[in-house]
């Protein structure tokens, strides 16, 4: 097997991987309710025109365009909107990035990107973009959540904090999210609104995403094996005994494009 073709199955199983997750979060308490504040706030009616940057699977642009918002999904990832096609093929979807996206200048009334710009090392490029596509008063939502102010419940809560910290600073951008505010004003949007949904978790669903945040801080060499291993063995039990705990705030702001 050539290098070039393991190196494409193996991000091609990392897309599927990433996808998997997303789906498991979309199902999860309280986020189709999420998404749908999101779409509230860009105060669009049927028969404009809008973006899902960071699309993913397609989920928002399915919901955006069966309320007849004409809707283009994009993302980087070819595999992303490979699935997204196969899963919504009435739906419009375009592989192109945050920074350069294929629309003329003032054509979108509305922007979307959920979970996306944690992601991204220039935001405030990627919020120039916005602004180039949005047609006056067109408006913006972002959704995401800051890395550091994931609330464990733990025995050890200094250890807690420490693969938290260590595994938010593995993001691009972990701390974006506080920042909405303050960079769509920086990036000359008006009428900035920002608002906090908290979701608290108590059931076995959340383990994988504990798992993940502990098995990161130890990739990093924040946490040595055995400690790792033991804040995860406490998650596990806790799981077993309806335990666990783990509250997360998810920051939307929403803003206008200048006329």
């Amino acid at each position: 097997m050539s290098k070039e073709l393991t190196n494409e199955q193996g991000t091609e199983h990392e897309a599927d991987q990433l996808i998997a997750l997303l789906d498991a979060v979309d199902r999860l308490p309280g986020a189709a309710e999420l998404r749908s504040r999101s779409y509230e706030l860009l105060v669009i009616a049927p028969g404009a025109t809008a973006v899902d940057v960071g699309c993913g699977a397609g989920r928002a642009v399915a919901e955006l365009t069966e309320a007849g918002v004409k809707t283009v999904g994009v993302d980087p990832d070819e595999r992303m909107i490979e699935v997204a096609r196969r899963r919504w093929p009435e739906a419009d979807f375009r592989t192109a990035g945050a920074y350069e996206l294929p629309f003329a200048d003032s054509t979108m009334d509305g922007y979307r990107a959920d979970k996306v710009f944690h992601e991204l090392a220039e935001p405030e490029r990627a919020l120039d973009e916005a602004r180039r596509v949005l047609a006056p008063d067109g408006r913006i939502v972002l959704v995401g959540q800051d890395w550091d102010t994931f609330v464990i419940d733990s025995d050890d809560p200094a250890l807690t904090r420490t693969i938290v910290h260590a595994r938010a600073d593995l993001v691009p951008g972990p701390r974006t999210a506080r920042r909405y505010r303050n960079l769509l004003l920086a990036a000359g949007f008006e009428a900035v609104t920002v608002e906090v949904h908290t979701g608290v978790f108590t059931g076995p669903v959340m383990l994988p995403m504990l798992v993940g945040l502990a098995e990161g801080a130890c990739a990093a060499g924040a946490v040595n094996r055995a400690q790792a291993d033991e804040w995860i063995a406490e998650q596990r039990a806790r799981a077993e005994v309806d335990r666990i705990f783990l509250a997360l705030p998810m920051f939307v702001a929403a803003a206008t494009a200048q006329r």
